[in-house]
């Protein structure tokens, strides 16, 4: 059985096993070891959709984060990695309604991947576990509306030119961030050509998933619904 716990009603014992689910709210799950191993990829995704459901709808569960940090101090459990951006909008755990110890998690503008974030994801998935890994985009990203109007700043200029791959496949020409319709075909196409990368360019990742080991998906978050729509 995979241990669950929940917020306590009150008192000083604060243990995993003494804790309660409020009426009305989803457990709180414990990520541990035997609950990461029990879960399939597919698993992991319906996890992830549940809990962004829960988030659009305003009905978050309500952890006490204090005692999750005990509880997982000796050893972490995450079922899943997630690449996203940077977008102060766009955090990983609230959206998916997952809390400490459910998610690695890489962020960086443009939700693109080198060889330290790839890196990054064969040791999430193949030395700690994860069953799966979202590369996460969104709407009305401020990275892809730089990268379409060639914005150069600094290091930015590096960045943004990461996304010109997934430009050039959608509106090799007359382009401008203007054309809303635009920049989200464009977010779209850098998360799935992401997900590409990925799996081309890691070997290890690439046979895990082939295996059927772990789940690699893009995903779109709406900013003005907060709901994820996977691609």
């Amino acid at each position: 059985m995979r241990a669950q716990w929940a917020c306590p009603h009150g008192g000083h014992d604060r243990s995993a096993a003494a804790m309660q689910a409020r009426p009305g709210q989803p457990a709180c799950v414990l990520p541990t070891k035997d609950r990461q191993a029990d879960m399939t990829p597919a698993d992991v995704i319906a996890a992830l959709k549940a809990g962004n459901a829960r988030f659009a709808a305003g009905m978050v569960q309500n952890c006490d984060l204090n005692a999750m940090v005990r509880e997982t101090s000796q050893g972490q459990y995450p079922i899943a990695a997630v690449v996203s951006c940077i977008d102060s909008r766009v955090p990983p755990e609230l959206v998916f309604d997952q809390k400490i110890g459910d998610l690695f998690t890489a962020r960086i503008a443009g939700n693109y991947v080198n060889t330290d974030i790839i890196g990054s994801l064969e040791f999430a998935c193949k030395v700690s576990g994860s069953k799966a890994i979202v590369v996460l985009g969104h709407s009305s990203c401020g990275a892809v509306k730089g990268a379409i109007d060639k914005v150069e700043l600094g290091n930015l200029t590096h960045v943004l030119q990461m996304i010109e791959p997934a430009i050039m496949q959608v509106a090799p020409a007359n382009r401008t961030s203007k054309d809303k319709a635009l920049v989200q075909r464009v977010a779209e196409k850098n998360t799935e050509l992401t997900v590409a990368k990925i799996l081309a360019e890691s070997p290890i990742l690439k046979e895990m998933a082939d295996a059927g080991e772990i789940a690699v998906m893009a995903a779109m978050h709406d900013i003005a619904t907060g709901e994820i729509r996977f691609l």
